[in-house]
């Protein structure tokens, strides 16, 4: 590559990503009051994981667990299923105003919101989030089938789930700032639509089958196969795969009897090894 072409490739660079900072409406067709939409690479990723409760891993700057056309680079701490419902709600609550502004959140609404209770525990749990979000960072690339860079978020400045936090202890409310460059995340249609009335209906305790929700969410097929050891992977399960097929199983019944799948059994793929497949009840809403 010439010099000529490489300043004019680093130009078009600095012009995507100033365009990418600006404010924008995140426009999501689809996502009424009972639904939540989450970028589809970040829900079939090990970002949010249903890991046991206690000490969480660190990590600095390493790959998290996702598709072959993508690349997740990760710091911070392991985020688990709970975290998702807050990153969810968020993501929500922009929905009326420009990426990039910030929002106000009464911290009493947004637990009720989520599911929880408005009790002190509950309180100091939400702020923990919210500090974990705004210290988080993340890279993330995706690539053509080609091999080549179809966009990278995250590169020459870090992407944060919560850009900017402030709390106002008076007023009991935050106000949060989304970057604006979660709207390349969105684009092509390439997001989750959640059911979120079946996922408040899930079970305490079932954060794997909260998982396994938002994982069927980012594809369209009725019928849909995962492969048990990339599964265990992704959901960060350090047990053996004995004690992950109870746990899927376990999840499987919750979904059905909420009515995310109408079907699941674990059995032997084309390979030889064991998948996971699941009959969905309804196609994920188009978007």
């Amino acid at each position: 590559m010439s010099k000529l072409q490489e300043r004019a490739r680093v130009a078009r660079m600095r012009m995507e990503h100033r365009r990418a900072a600006e404010p924008v409406q995140l426009f999501l067709p689809g996502m009424e009051a009972f639904v939540r939409a989450m970028p589809n690479h970040i829900a079939r990723s090990s970002l949010f994981a249903p890991v046991a409760r206690g000490r969480k891993r660190f990590y600095n700057e390493e790959p998290l667990i996702t598709r072959s056309d993508v690349v997740l680079t990760y710091t911070g701490e392991q985020l688990d299923e709970p975290q998702a419902d807050v990153a969810l709600q968020l993501i929500y609550e922009a929905r009326c105003i420009p990426l990039g502004v910030p929002i106000r959140i009464n911290r009493a609404a947004f637990l009720r919101a989520i599911g929880r209770s408005t009790g002190k525990h509950d309180y100091e749990w939400l702020h923990r989030v919210m500090k974990a979000f705004y210290k988080a960072s993340f890279i993330i690339e995706v690539k053509r089938r080609d091999g080549s860079t179809k966009y990278c978020v995250g590169d020459t400045k870090a992407f944060r789930i919560v850009a900017d936090l402030d709390y106002d202890a008076d007023n009991e409310r935050y106000t949060v700032t989304l970057d604006p460059r979660w709207r390349q995340l969105f684009e092509n249609q390439e997001f989750a639509l959640i059911d979120w009335n079946k996922r408040l209906q899930i079970g305490r305790g079932q954060d794997m089958a909260k998982a396994l929700q938002r994982l069927i969410a980012a594809s369209a097929d009725p019928v849909q196969a995962y492969a048990m050891s990339w599964l265990k992977d992704k959901m960060q399960y350090a047990s053996p795969m004995r004690k992950f097929r109870e746990a899927v199983s376990a999840a499987v019944d919750e979904l059905k009897r909420v009515g995310v799948i109408a079907r699941g059994e674990i059995d032997v793929g084309r390979r030889g090894s064991a998948q996971l497949v699941l009959w969905v009840t309804r196609a994920r809403p188009s978007g």
